[in-house]
């Protein structure tokens, strides 16, 4: 999830973990726990942007930094906060709570997580819920907000860290829900259009969890579509994108290149765009492909000069194109058809 969101979760923990009166502190170090295993943001500073990619929720966010990191948070609060009567065992609990619960939200967003790192670089991700989804993240915005207003003792703080912490889950299982039933569906049509494919894969459409972006293919190519909950007719729209390994012949033993596959888990495809070959990761979608289904892909990396051109390759096309008239054409896509 976004780092807002891990922020003001951590913080409602925090509450829920600890009495009236000590809940504002323990805020602090919900939100600074959940925040911890988004510390590799610091290698963005010396590694190239191939290597970042592999870096990001790799180490920082695997169950032996959790097992190493956890203790050292316990002990630090037990004494900075003496005298108290707040056991060890209990402080070790909080934290475990915290850093064990980022770790496995962010396993349901696409990007994928290093939960078993260093001893293996399997990378896991449900593929369940957008990484910024403002229906998960508005109710712990909320209470968080509340829970600084309120005072250390005031009443309805009980009902308030209840709302940040649970009505975000029965959210995400709500979304579990729209994956099975999206994935039932794309095999039915994939069935029902000849779609031929040796992997796939299905991850919600930016912003919400109705409209979802669909990826079946092999080594040749692979075909995008788009499905909505909503959806009535078993068919689905689907483009073919070639895979073009063939252009990757001149640059086979870039380094770069060999960490862009092992991240992509062979979901790419290469183009020419003019004279500069472009790697493409499908798994972060299209820009706007709802309403353009030959749209560029969001994470598009530039093989040539890559260090001059490949700065927040995540990011740089996620909202590209943007206006009103692309989130009126997301709403209708998402209404069905």
């Amino acid at each position: 999830m976004d780092s807002i969101t891990h922020i003001a979760l951590g913080a409602c923990i925090g509450e829920a973990f600890f009495e009236k009166g000590f809940g504002k502190k323990a805020m602090l170090w919900g939100a600074l726990a959940q925040s911890i295993p988004d510390i590799d943001f610091i290698s963005s500073f010396w590694m190239s942007t191939s290597e970042n990619l592999l870096a990001h929720r790799g180490f920082t966010h695997s169950i032996l930094f959790a097992v190493l990191i956890i203790p050292l948070f316990a002990l630090t609060a037990e004494r900075v906060h003496r005298p108290h009567n707040i056991s060890y065992k209990k402080w070790f609990l909080f934290f475990a709570a915290e850093i064990f619960l980022h770790l496995f939200i962010d396993g349901f967003n696409n990007y994928g997580v290093g939960w078993l790192e260093p001893f293996s670089h399997q990378r896991f991700s449900f593929n369940t819920i957008y990484v910024a989804d403002p229906f998960f993240s508005i109710w712990p915005g909320i209470a968080f907000v509340m829970l600084l207003i309120l005072n250390p003792y005031h009443p309805k703080r009980t009902l308030w860290w209840v709302v940040g912490v649970i009505l975000p889950f029965v959210y995400l299982a709500y979304c579990g829900i729209n994956k099975l039933t999206i994935d039932h569906r794309v095999r039915e049509s994939f069935a029902l259009q000849h779609i031929p494919h040796e992997r796939y894969f299905t991850t919600p459409a930016p912003l919400n969890n109705w409209l979802w972006f669909t990826v079946a293919g092999n080594d040749s190519g692979y075909y995008v579509g788009f499905r909505s909950v909503f959806d009535r007719k078993q068919e689905m729209d689907f483009q073919f994108f070639p895979r073009n390994d063939s252009l990757l012949e001149p640059v086979k033993d870039h380094e770069d290149l060999q960490k862009l596959i092992r991240f992509s888990k062979q979901f790419y495809t290469v183009e020419k765009w003019n004279d500069t070959l472009v790697f493409n990761d499908l798994r972060f979608g299209q820009m706007l492909g709802w309403q353009n289904p030959k749209e560029r892909f969001v994470f598009h990396y530039f093989l040539e000069h890559p260090d001059k051109t490949n700065k927040l390759v995540v990011q740089r096309g996620r909202f590209a194109g943007w206006n009103k008239e692309a989130v009126k054409n997301l709403w209708i896509r998402i209404r069905g058809n």
